[in-house]
C-alpha cells in the first residue's frame, strides 16, 4: 500500500473486536513511534502501554464511553514537559512533538491491519493520578488499539485549493 492509500485507510475507530494485539505488531508500531521526529530531537514523550485488566478498568474511568471499553489495549501518550524544546519566544513544542509521534503510531497500526482513535477528551487529571505520573508528565492522548469491528465512514475533506495557497 502506498502512503496515500495508508492515510486514506486510517480512521477513528469506535468499535473493536475482542482479539488481542500481537506482541510483534505492537513492537513494530512502537519502533515506528521511536523514529518520529521532534523539535531538536528531544523526544519529550512517554508511551504507557495499558493491556492488563486492572489498568484498563482504571483508564476507562478517565473516558467512560461504551465504545472505548471495547478496545483490547490502549496507549497513554504523555508529554514530558521537563524535556520538551522551548523556542526563544517561549513557545513550547511538546504538543507538536506528541502529535507527530501519535500519528506515527496510528499510521503504523493501520499498516499492520489494526485500528486506532485519538482520544483527547478525557480526564487528564484523573489519568495522571490513577497512573501516578510525575509532576512534569502530562497525559495528552489516549489511543485505543485493536482490530476494527466497525467500518470507516466517508471522510469529508476540504479541497486542496482551500488548504494550500
Amino acid at each position: 500500500m502506498n502512503f496515500l492509500e495508508l492515510v486514506k485507510n486510517r480512521y477513528s475507530c469506535r468499535a473493536y473486536k475482542s482479539l488481542s494485539v500481537e506482541k510483534e505488531k505492537l513492537e513494530y508500531i512502537l519502533e515506528c513511534v521511536r523514529f518520529a521526529p521532534s523539535a531538536v530531537n528531544k523526544q519529550p514523550w512517554r508511551f504507557h502501554i495499558v493491556c492488563n485488566e486492572e489498568d484498563k478498568v482504571k483508564l476507562q474511568q478517565c473516558y467512560n464511553r461504551d465504545w472505548f471499553k471495547t478496545a483490547p489495549m490502549y496507549v497513554i501518550a504523555s508529554i514530558l514537559h521537563d524535556e520538551e524544546w522551548v523556542r526563544a519566544d517561549g513557545k513550547h513544542h511538546g504538543n507538536i512533538d506528541i502529535a507527530i509521534a501519535v500519528e506515527h503510531l496510528c499510521l503504523a497500526a493501520t499498516e499492520q491491519g489494526l485500528a486506532t482513535c485519538w482520544v483527547c477528551n478525557f480526564d487528564a487529571v484523573l489519568c495522571k493520578e490513577l497512573f501516578a505520573l510525575p509532576e512534569s508528565e502530562e497525559p495528552a492522548v489516549i489511543i485505543p488499539i485493536g482490530y476494527a469491528a466497525d467500518e470507516p465512514k466517508e471522510k469529508k475533506r476540504k479541497p486542496i485549493e482551500d488548504i494550500a495557497k
